[in-house]
C-alpha cells in the first residue's frame, strides 16, 4: 500500500528496504530510527529486525521486503515517490544484495507514470552500481522477467507496452531511467564530496538534500545539479540553522539557475520557525519535474 507523507517535496513513500546505520553527523537525530522503534513496538512486520545499537537501533536492522517491491505498479495515478524513506539504497551488498537493488530499479522501469526520488548518503557505492554494465544488464533481465510474470500486477496495456519496449530495447534509451531522480544528502562542508560522486552517477535528474544543514558549505559545487533542498533540523535536541548559510546557497542557486526548495528553518517542531528567509519563501524555480 502507498504511504502518504508529510515530506513536502514528495507525495508518497515506498520502502522495499527498511533499516539503516548512522554514518555521519546528519544521522545523529534520525527521524526514521526513532520511528522504527515505535513501529516495532506496534508490531509492524517490517520493523522486527534490530540493528547494531552502536549505529542503528530497535526495528532498524537492514531488511529487504520482496512483497513490497510491486506496490508502485498498482498505482495508476502518476505520483512523486520517495524511495526508501526508511532506509538507504546505497547499503553494502551484504545488507541489500545487488540483485534486490536491481529488482527495485526494474520495478521503477515498469512504472514510467511515476517519478521516483532516490536519496542516499552513500553515493560512492551507488555510483559503482549504476555505472556497472553488469548491474544495468541485471536490471534489464529483471524487467524482462517481471513483464512476463502474470503474478506481477501490471495492467494489460502496461504489460503489452513493456513487452514492446523489451523487444525493441535500445541501451542508449533505456539507461539511465528517465523517471528516476538520484540525490545525496550533505549536512556540512566535510561531506561536499558526496556531490562530486553524484555528478558521476548516470541519472535523469540529480538533486541534493542539505537537511539537516549543520554548517556552511563553501566547497559545495552545484554544476550538473538540478535541484537543491535545504532545511534545518527539528526536534527537542535540534541543532540550530544559521540563515546566512541558506542565503549563500540561495544566491548560488540563483546564479546557476538551479531549482531550490527551502523546507524549513527548524526548531523543536518542524514548523516552529517557519520557512521564511528575509521575509519570503525562497525559490529559484518551480520544483524540477513538477
Amino acid at each position: 500500500m502507498s504511504t502518504g507523507t508529510a515530506i513536502e517535496w514528495t507525495e508518497v513513500t515506498w520502502n522495499p528496504t527498511t533499516g539503516c546505520d548512522r554514518i555521519s553527523p546528519g544521522c545523529d537525530h534520525c527521524y526514521a530510527l526513532t520511528l522504527a522503534k515505535r513501529l516495532k513496538a506496534m508490531g509492524q512486520a517490517k520493523y522486527q529486525r534490530d540493528g547494531d545499537l552502536r549505529t542503528s537501533g530497535p526495528g532498524f536492522g537492514v531488511t529487504v521486503h520482496e512483497k513490497a517491491l510491486f506496490e508502485p505498479l498498482r498505482w495508476r495515478r502518476p505520483r512523486k515517490v520517495f524511495v526508501n524513506s526508511m532506509s538507504d539504497i546505497g547499503q553494502a551488498r551484504a545488507r541489500a544484495p545487488t540483485e534486490f537493488v536491481a529488482r527495485t530499479f526494474a520495478t521503477m522501469a515498469l512504472a514510467p507514470q511515476h517519478q521516483f526520488q532516490v536519496l542516499t548518503k552513500r553515493p560512492r557505492r551507488l555510483r559503482r552500481r549504476l555505472e556497472s554494465q553488469k548491474f544495468v544488464d541485471t536490471v534489464w533481465t529483471e524487467m524482462e522477467r517481471l513483464s512476463e510474470d502474470e503474478a506481477v500486477p501490471l495492467a494489460r496495456p502496461v504489460r503489452e507496452d513493456v513487452r514492446k519496449r523489451v523487444a525493441n530495447w535500445n541501451a542508449l534509451s533505456f539507461w539511465p531511467l528517465p523517471n528516476v531522480w538520484i540525490g545525496t544528502s550533505i549536512e556540512s562542508d566535510e561531506y561536499c564530496w558526496r556531490a562530486d560522486e553524484l555528478r558521476g552517477i548516470p541519472a535523469a535528474v540529480r538533486f541534493l538534500s542539505l537537511e539537516p544543514l549543520l554548517g556552511p558549505v563553501p566547497s559545495l559545487e552545484l554544476s550538473r545539479i538540478d535541484w537543491v533542498i535545504v532545511g534545518g533540523e527539528s526536534g527537542p535536541a535540534h541543532r540550530p540553522l544559521d540563515l546566512a548559510w541558506v542565503r549563500d546557497i540561495r544566491d548560488r542557486c540563483v546564479d546557476l539557475q538551479v531549482a531550490l526548495f527551502f523546507k524549513q528553518v527548524g526548531g523543536v517542531t518542524p514548523k516552529a520557525a517557519g520557512r521564511l528567509l528575509d521575509g519570503r519563501t525562497p525559490a529559484t524555480a518551480d520544483v524540477v519535474g513538477a
